[in-house]
């Protein structure tokens, strides 16, 4: 896909769509773990599932976020016209992806039941929460090498392969979860098992496709290296951006501990709800990751004023796909619940989320949006520094200051559209100053906007920040 001339908005569709959906069929993976448990083996089974979700999203979060810096070093390059970049590109990245599913694998195995643990996992629900994550672990190796292999093809605009792919695992995955439930009994152990199977066929795909590219892009399996120069650029957008993820499943494992105190119901209910989140955001996460790539293509080829129109047209396609779920989801809540579980207690709580988080969930393009634009143009601390604040401490803040007045399991939930709002807000204005300084324009007064926020404060705090202000 030519990303640097012709019209924006057929382009960025036609790539984000297939991204959206390979992301949806990589979500099934796992709905279908938590239908197949909730309709043939049990609630407890059900919750030990949900339990692991936020506990695997922080420990792939990191290196996802890796993914993110590779696929944008590997655009900016494009953009440049520089074919041995992009070759070190790709060597560089599928070393990575190598080192990564090593590491995750190891560090996961050593941190899985003190996790578990620490999240106040009830006891009836512990020992299958931790057989499913162990064995989950051993298929993350591959997981990895797709991802990375699938960022290397969505750099250069292909976003349809990565998509067939996950649609043959997909269909693996879901006839091993119900052989092995249904047929061998084998509960939380059987979908894991299934999901790390499919992981496997991605990876071996993904790599026979990528050494069968041509040119630049063909991936030498003999010749994999680290190239110090392109580690570092990758590592610069990706790790604040795997950071990122990472302190965003942290503060969201401080409110599963929360949830857990509901019990076993209330986590079996949040996980469907959570699942349902998931598939409205992949939407949204589709133009983000839209907008990194065609964003990092033509800041690499001086484009600025289209990067800004990348921007807008995805900020505007991401909420609105967002907010078309979101609603559907949502009118239709007691029978899309009914599909995984007919625990009416369960339906209850999965109800009470949808109510509380689900339906603002659109308001998350703010930031997730602009953040992919901004690590485009190599800005990607910020965006992240701006998240943990904005989003994570306030969350933290929400659960050990404000939830404990009232102790309802929907007041703790109202953290996430107050936390969305005030990140989003606080991202969009970092974002204008940046492009107008890029533009070489007067950039936006975000210091004049301080000073008079400022002049507001109390005494004390003047004199604590006279300085600086």
């Amino acid at each position: 896909m030519d990303m640097l001339h012709g019209p924006l908005q057929g382009k960025i569709i036609r790539f984000a769509i297939p991204i959206a959906l390979s992301s949806v069929l990589t979500q099934l993976f796992n709905t279908v773990d938590v239908a197949v448990v909730g309709r043939f083996a049990s609630s407890t089974a059900l919750a030990a599932v949900g339990a692991n979700t936020f506990i695997i999203n922080l420990l792939i979060n990191l290196f996802f976020g890796v993914s993110i810096g590779s696929s944008v070093v590997i655009a900016n390059h494009i953009g440049q016209n520089n074919a041995e970049g992009i070759r070190r590109g790709i060597s560089t990245t599928a070393a990575l992806s190598i080192i990564s599913g090593v590491l995750l694998l190891i560090i996961g195995m050593f941190v899985a039941r003190p996790l578990l643990q620490w999240m106040d996992t009830p006891a009836d629900v512990l020992p299958d929460a931790e057989r499913y994550l162990r064995i989950f672990l051993w298929g993350s190796p591959f997981l990895m090498i797709y991802t990375f292999g699938a960022a290397i093809l969505r750099s250069r605009g292909d976003s349809k392969r990565p998509l067939y792919i996950l649609v043959v695992a997909g269909i693996i995955n879901t006839v091993l979860n119900l052989v092995l439930v249904i047929r061998f009994h084998m509960g939380v152990a059987g979908v894991a098992i299934g999901t790390g199977v499919s992981n496997m066929f991605s990876a071996l795909v993904i790599i026979w496709l990528l050494r069968h590219e041509k040119g630049e892009f063909q991936l030498h399996l003999n010749d994999l290296s680290i190239h110090r120069a392109e580690l570092r650029r990758i590592l610069a957008i990706g790790l604040p951006a795997g950071l990122q993820g990472m302190t965003f499943s942290l503060s969201n494992i401080f409110i599963q501990s929360s949830i857990n105190s509901f019990g076993s119901a209330a986590i079996a209910g949040s996980s469907v709800a959570q699942t349902l989140e998931a598939y409205s955001y992949f939407f949204m996460a589709a133009f983000t990751s839209a907008a990194t790539t065609f964003v990092g293509q033509n800041y690499g080829a001086g484009l600025i004023g289209r990067c800004k129109r990348i921007t807008w047209i995805c900020l505007f396609y991401g909420a609105a796909s967002c907010f078309i779920c979101n609603l559907l989801f949502t009118l239709f809540a007691p029978q899309v619940l009914g599909l995984f579980t007919p625990d009416p207690g369960v339906i209850r709580f999965g109800r009470i989320r949808i109510e509380h988080v689900l339906i603002f969930q659109c308001l998350a393009a703010s930031y997730d949006v602009t953040s992919g634009s901004l690590r485009g143009v190599g800005h990607s601390i910020e965006p992240t520094v701006i998240t943990i604040f904005g989003t994570c401490v306030l969350r933290l803040v929400w659960v050990f200051w404000v939830f404990p007045v009232y102790g309802e399991y929907h007041q703790l939930l109202q953290v996430y559209p107050i936390t969305w709002v005030v990140t989003g807000i606080t991202t969009f204005l970092f974002y204008i100053a940046i492009m107008r300084r890029l533009e070489g324009r007067k950039v936006f007064p975000v210091r004049a906007l301080t000073l008079r926020v400022a002049c507001h404060l109390p005494r004390p705090v003047k004199r604590l920040w006279s300085g600086k202000w």
